[in-house]
């Protein structure tokens, strides 16, 4: 039989009880990295809602690796700590938690959205972010600070580390972020990676960093953990990152230890023009998918229950990762099972509601 939306879904040592996914979604919400108990409601009512997999946002290895100052993050044992509950409160209602291992580069030190966006002076809690140039992402975002060769090649083992601290408090599935203009996404792209050492050039030498943050973690996490990569599948922009290149980039992450690759695309420049509407980056999760032979995921405008059961049952993705639709509705999965013919499987105290 063909998979289909409500199938489980298996990778090393972990099992999902459905295909459908909490795409990782910042709060910017934490007290000096660390979490509070808005994200374990808001990662907890998603678990209860039904999802398979709930994944925690963008959690920066690194102070400075952080969007804003209240961002997550995970540069610490006390971080860990914080962040321990939700993966076990995540896990008690039977889906899995996972977290995405994440540093801004040249998009860190900026207000949080509703604040405007706009950098953080150093007098406002700010700092100056690291990117592969000293290029700024706008007019409005702080001017980075090049990395050297050294702090470029020191930054697998601060993924390792992150990684080491997620699994040990009980997160089951890793996401390294490699997508929408941050870190490890300005290496890969040649609109914002101009180096001319190892780290720059063709895309082999662009993907070094990526590639070796991704083995790091792979050794980090143990066999039974995956790890998955988020990448922006397209720059959409003339010169930048294409969809052949993200096909060539998949194939070396799973070489390097991948599982799966979470498809995204755009963040890298300003004026990108994206053609957005339901399902837009579907085609780009089925086309790595068929070509380069690794599981994907499918991100962007996924709201329909149908729609999402199609994206599945023809193969086009392994998983759904849905955002926004699950902020308007947590409980999604329960409504979609419904839909679609399945018996909804809501916690002994919800039952009496379905």
């Amino acid at each position: 039989m063909s998979p289909h939306l409500f199938s489980t879904f298996d990778v090393r040592g972990v099992r999902l009880r459905n295909r459908i996914a909490v795409s990782p979604m910042c709060q910017y919400s934490a007290d000096d990295g660390l979490a509070r108990d808005w994200h374990l409601v808001h990662l907890g009512s998603r678990a209860v809602g039904g999802a398979g997999l709930v994944i925690a946002e963008a959690t920066a290895v690194v102070p400075e690796g952080r969007i804003s100052p209240a961002d997550l993050g995970i540069w610490s044992d006390a971080h860990a700590a914080a962040l321990a509950p939700i993966a076990r409160f995540v896990s008690a209602e039977g889906a899995v938690p996972g977290i995405q291992l994440a540093h801004a580069g040249r998009k860190a030190s900026t207000q949080r959205p509703w604040e405007g966006g706009g950098r953080v002076d150093a007098a406002d809690g700010g700092w100056t972010p690291v990117a592969p140039t000293d290029a700024p992402f706008s007019d409005t975002y702080p001017v980075p600070r090049a990395l050297t060769s050294d702090e470029i090649a020191a930054l697998p083992g601060r993924f390792a580390a992150a990684a080491q601290r997620a699994v040990g408090a009980g997160f089951r599935w890793l996401e390294v972020h490699a997508a929408h203009g941050y870190l490890l996404h300005e290496f890969l792209s040649p609109l914002s990676n101009a180096r001319a050492d190892a780290y720059g050039g063709d895309l082999a030498g662009r993907a070094r960093i990526v590639l070796e943050v991704v083995r790091a973690v792979r050794a980090a996490a143990g066999d039974d953990v995956p790890v998955t990569v988020r990448v922006s599948a397209s720059d959409w922009v003339d010169g930048g990152l294409t969809i052949e290149d993200t096909v060539v980039l998949a194939r070396w992450l799973a070489e390097a230890g991948a599982d799966l690759i979470d498809c995204s695309s755009g963040g890298n420049v300003v004026a990108a023009q994206i053609p957005i509407g339901p399902g837009y980056q579907v085609p780009f999760a089925e086309r790595v998918r068929r070509e380069a032979g690794v599981p994907t995921a499918a991100v962007g405008q996924i709201t329909d229950p149908e729609q999402a059961e199609e994206i599945v049952r023809e193969g086009r993705a392994d998983l759904v990762y849905l955002a926004r639709e699950l902020l308007r509705d947590p409980y999604w999965p329960h409504r979609a099972a419904i839909a679609l013919g399945h018996e909804p499987t809501p916690p002994v105290q919800y039952v009496r509601a379905y």
